[in-house]
């Protein structure tokens, strides 16, 4: 069955709203709302400084990342897929493609990322996003993720 992604809640959520959905805390919840407007997540990270991933990203010259800004991308989808994300379920990343960094991400930038999701085969969904700070595009990027059982990542490959 085809998800119409347009006609999801489209309330803003908090990261306290986001954290029902998503199995991210402390240093890797990288959001700071997030909304679904007519089947596009909007998300909104405000860079801090203090981030774990920014000590050592340059001393003396902060940089966001790359992988940290495809991270932020893939969290935002997450109000896109809030009806598959039942407890119990956990998101995992499946591929990164056409992945393109643009402009560097710096301590005090409020990064808003933008993300549909562009077809599903349950239990995988393909989607594409960017980041953007103060409308200066950052990163473009398409991803897909598999829905699985919680309790995949302690298993044994």
């Amino acid at each position: 069955m085809e998800q119409n992604y347009s006609e999801l809640k489209g309330d803003r959520m908090t990261q306290q709203e986001i954290m029902k959905i998503l199995p991210h805390r402390d240093a890797m919840l990288l959001l700071d709302e997030v909304e679904n407007r007519d089947g596009t997540a909007i998300g909104h990270y405000t860079v801090r400084g203090d981030e774990f991933f920014l000590k050592g990203h340059f001393p003396g010259n902060p940089i966001v990342p790359g992988v940290i800004l495809c991270e932020i991308l893939a969290q935002s989808a997450c109000v896109l897929m809030q009806n598959v994300l039942e407890e119990g379920k956990l998101p995992v990343y499946t591929g990164l493609d056409q992945v393109r960094f643009r402009s560097p991400v710096k301590p005090g930038d409020t990064i808003e990322t933008r993300c549909r999701i562009k077809r599903a085969k349950h239990p995988f969904y393909f989607a594409e996003g960017t980041a953007t700070v103060a409308g200066r595009l950052c990163v473009s990027a398409e991803f897909s993720f598999a829905i699985t059982e919680s309790n995949v990542c302690s298993q044994k490959y």
